[in-house]
């Protein structure tokens, strides 16, 4: 009788240890991709989890099944607990959507988000570089497919890895559906409110936020503005440590909820994007999903994801940033222009459209079994 290990299996695995990690867009492009192609797939699909891990409560995985196992956490129960798992159980087809996988196991589609740390490396802790220096070249070589998130990435793993580009396969990020439920919500209090533009993200190197900031002061300095800036986000342990600023006009505000996030999108003057580098660069779509017009940076993959729907700047340049500071306060018939181009190219985007793309590559792999 043939053994359980060697027989062909059309069930699909999620490693779903980004269950365990503090939300950033790497872990809602896993969690919501998942939910989607749950809601399609029409093949068996489990999410295995280390020991104590749970979806959370108010996220798209909530109420579904997870399978616990192992003794581990961390790298170790990716490495070891959860390829042996799988090698006892038929060695089904494993998909990665978070930053890493293991190592040797050939039979999975690994996720490679970008290859920021390659390009801006001080933007990230030597613990971090370490490890993905050792992992990433190992998964990504033995893997069948490797998931990215936009077309510039694509290239970028391809000719840093000298991988083909038949081996990689684009599944985009998109704003979540709760951000489009914000777009009509009123302020309690709009008259309580100074207006503000906002940015979200980690303050590190490549996210370029010391010209924001210079930026947004030289742009008080020129208009006299009581315009706040605000700036959502915190450091994930993965990048290096930088010390952030606040004064009378710029406001770091830390992690939020969904819900605040969504509010503060909608309520802003205009959303600011001034990153150096990006695979994808989710919070401007989301951005645009709630209501608020958008300036970007003009770097990476940010052209690709948001075309003609925002306005550009080049990152080096802090005039230029100032400039479309002071142009977009000063015009709203400019920022309503952006509503409206940024609401049509968010649409564009969308969870269950990327699930579709990730479940025809599954198909393409899965074995035929009578």
């Amino acid at each position: 009788m043939a053994s359980e290990s060697t027989a062909p299996t059309r069930k699909v695995v999620i490693n779903g240890r980004f269950l365990g990690q503090p939300v950033t867009g790497v872990q809602r492009f896993a969690e919501e991709v998942t939910a989607a192609l749950l809601a399609i797939a029409d093949f068996p699909v489990e999410i295995l989890v280390p020991q104590g891990v749970r979806p959370r409560s108010d996220g798209p995985l909530a109420g579904h099944d997870v399978v616990e196992i192992g003794r581990t956490q961390g790298h170790l129960w990716e490495q070891v607990d959860l390829p042996l798992y799988l090698k006892r159980h038929g060695t089904p087809l494993l998909i990665g959507l978070s930053s890493t996988a293991p190592a040797f196991y050939r039979n999975q589609f690994a996720p490679h988000h970008d290859v920021t740390y390659v390009r801006f490396p001080e933007s990230f802790s030597w613990k971090f570089r370490l490890v993905y220096g050792i992992l990433a070249p190992l998964f990504l070589k033995n893997a069948r497919r490797v998931i990215t998130v936009s077309e510039f990435s694509k290239s970028e793993i391809a000719d840093h890895f000298g991988l083909p580009k038949e081996k990689i396969v684009v599944i985009p990020n998109a704003p979540s559906a709760f951000f489009f439920e914000h777009r009509t919500e009123p302020l309690a209090d709009p008259g309580a409110e100074k207006p503000y533009f906002l940015a979200v993200s980690s303050p590190n190197v490549h996210k370029n936020f010391e010209r924001l900031e210079q930026a947004f002061m030289d742009f008080i300095d020129g208009s006299g503005s009581e315009v706040e800036l605000r700036i959502i986000g915190q450091q994930a342990n993965t990048f290096a440590a930088r010390e952030s600023r606040s004064t009378a006009n710029i406001r770091y505000l830390g992690r939020v909820s969904d819900s605040e996030l969504a509010q503060a999108y909608a309520g802003a003057l205009a959303f600011v994007f001034p990153s150096l580098y990006e695979g994808f660069g989710i919070p401007p779509l989301e951005a645009q999903a709630a209501g608020a017009p958008v300036i970007a940076s003009n770097a990476a993959s940010i052209p690709e994801v948001l075309g003609d729907s925002a306005l550009y700047f080049d990152p080096l340049d802090v005039d230029g940033m100032s400039e479309l500071m002071r142009s977009s306060a000063a015009d709203e018939s400019l920022r309503n222009k952006l509503r409206l181009d940024g609401a049509d190219n968010a649409s564009k985007y969308s969870w269950s459209a990327s699930a579709r793309k990730l479940s025809k590559a599954i198909q393409d792999v899965l074995p035929i079994v009578a």
